[in-house]
């Protein structure tokens, strides 16, 4: 598998740091209280809102544009009043991008600046040769064809020899469509006990992304 990838797409939230993490449950206080503010509603009435919004538009800010007259700018300042310092490095993460050949990317509905930030957090922002954020995008998120398409055309990657990690099954879909490899980050136990199961031919499900991109790196067939 590893002769036929030049380039890693990796999902930023979630993805690279957990999804127990205090800076993940930062991240959505943080939405869900811009929701309210927007909305004129409580946390509950923002949790409602926010699940609809996604549902329907692939982000609470794309939804809240759509839906609404809110400055994305504006939607996304909240990130700057995130304390990132909750999260440290991660060297086992480090060392198995380093591993990996070609080029590595970071691609996020999130901002770039939130990107940076949690990255250098990580110790991860030498491993990593650009981020392509909601803003490059023109404000359209994974998974929407739009995004996806821009996000190749700024890196010139040939979807053949992609790879692309992400928590949401429904970012991986299209991706997978266009011949990327993929691979789900669960975070979640395996009933064997294994770190990471081939699903189907280029579609994995991973619990431990360092010991995943290990197995890659030392020839883990596709």
């Amino acid at each position: 598998m590893l002769a036929d990838i030049d380039t890693w797409v990796l999902d930023l939230d979630n993805t690279l740091y957990s999804a127990r993490s205090a800076l993940a449950e930062q991240l959505t206080h943080g939405i869900l209280s811009t929701i309210a503010q927007h909305y004129g509603t409580d946390l509950d009435g923002a949790r409602r809102i926010q699940s609809d919004l996604v549902a329907e538009y692939g982000t609470s800010l794309r939804g809240a544009m759509v839906t609404g007259t809110i400055d994305p700018h504006t939607f996304l300042d909240f990130e700057r009043r995130l304390d990132y310092t909750v999260i440290g490095p991660d060297p086992l993460l480090a060392t198995a991008l380093r591993s990996l050949p070609g080029r590595r990317y970071v691609y996020t509905n999130g901002s770039a600046y939130h990107a940076e930030q949690a990255l250098g957090q990580l110790g991860l922002a030498d491993c990593i040769d650009g981020v392509f954020d909601i803003l490059a995008g023109d404000l359209i998120p994974k998974p929407y064809a739009e995004s996806l398409d821009a996000f190749l055309a700024r890196f010139a990657v040939d979807p053949s020899r992609a790879a692309m990690i992400d928590d949401l099954e429904v970012n991986l879909t299209l991706p997978h469509e266009r011949g990327m490899t993929t691979a789900w980050v669960t975070h979640e136990a395996f009933a064997d006990g294994t770190p990471y199961q081939l699903l189907a031919p280029k579609r994995w499900q991973v619990r431990d992304l360092p010991a995943f991109l290990g197995h890659l790196a030392t020839g883990g067939a596709s």
